[in-house]
């Protein structure tokens, strides 16, 4: 297995014994005219909130500082960082609930809507850019590659349980303080090494590589992270999935950013052709056109 930057795939692992082979993180992209973040899940007494997790309350997005329960956002306890205003959640995502749950039918239930929108906060500008029509191309796209990767989100964590120790690379110099075996692929974009932990941790304000199993016990985390690669990583491809798909490029430039190298350029056709099969799916069921330039 390469020591390199990997994001591994479940469903190439399953169908070819495959990996989905990224690139050194790489810097995000310029950034966009801001977009008011659509509100997490509302705040939850009863809830714990680990570090770095978000809630909502009273119309704004705020940010756990470490552990805590039962402690109002705002409040005295000075427990957590406003993150600004956001608008309500209902109908301010291009797709909605009923639609999501058309989409993955026998999905986990662990890969919840409302994870997903609170996920949004992190990235606002995620589905939210440009017109109508390439705000639904774009959530369509990000949720046919997830789609594919994860069997239907019914896979929350790498199958193959074999794999396990061979994730952590010593020579980085924070080294891998969960343990060699802990930073497997995760969530719905099978996030795994420490050093991706590390990255999309730090880019997400939550502390992911001392605590990795909060991208298989948060679905919130779950879905930031692979937002995070979506919006920030080239992976073996020229461009962000996001910038792909708002400028343009269409829906094969986020196959080849995603798992360009063993897919793209005939390197498996039957993989992109699925990718190509859920892509047409969910357009259609969002209503819209999916544009054109749909391979790799």
């Amino acid at each position: 297995m390469a020591r390199n930057r990997i994001v591994v795939s479940l469903s190439a692992m399953a169908v070819a014994g495959g990996l989905v082979a990224g690139l050194p993180a790489s810097a995000a992209v310029a950034a966009s005219p801001a977009v008011t973040p659509i509100c997490a899940s509302e705040w939850n007494p009863a809830k714990a909130y680990a570090g770095g997790l978000v809630a909502s309350y009273g119309g704004r997005n705020w940010r756990a500082k470490w552990w805590n329960q039962n402690n109002v956002p705002g409040g005295s306890s000075g427990n957590w960082t406003d993150k600004g205003a956001c608008e309500a959640n209902e109908g301010n995502f291009v797709v909605t609930e009923a639609q999501f749950e058309e989409m993955f039918k026998e999905r986990n239930p662990f890969y919840t809507y409302s994870g997903l929108v609170t996920a949004l906060s992190a990235y606002p500008e995620f589905a939210a850019t440009g017109s109508d029509t390439v705000k639904k191309q774009e959530a369509a796209a990000f949720l046919a590659n997830i789609s594919h990767e994860t069997g239907g989100l019914r896979h929350i964590v790498e199958v193959n349980t074999a794999n396990y120790s061979h994730y952590c690379e010593p020579a980085e110099p924070y080294g891998c303080p969960a343990g060699l075996s802990s930073y497997y692929g995760r969530g719905p974009i099978q996030l795994s090494w420490n050093f991706n932990y590390k990255a999309a941790g730090d880019a997400l304000e939550i502390d992911l590589l001392n605590n990795p199993d909060l991208v298989q016990k948060e679905a919130s985390v779950a879905w930031m992270t692979a937002i995070w690669y979506w919006m920030t990583q080239n992976g073996p491809g020229t461009m962000t999935p996001h910038a792909a798909m708002v400028g343009g490029h269409g829906f094969g430039e986020t196959i080849r950013s995603i798992n360009g190298r063993l897919e793209c350029d005939g390197g498996n056709s039957r993989q992109v052709e699925n990718r190509v099969r859920l892509y047409l799916e969910f357009t259609g069921i969002l209503g819209v056109d999916p544009g054109s330039g749909l391979r790799c």
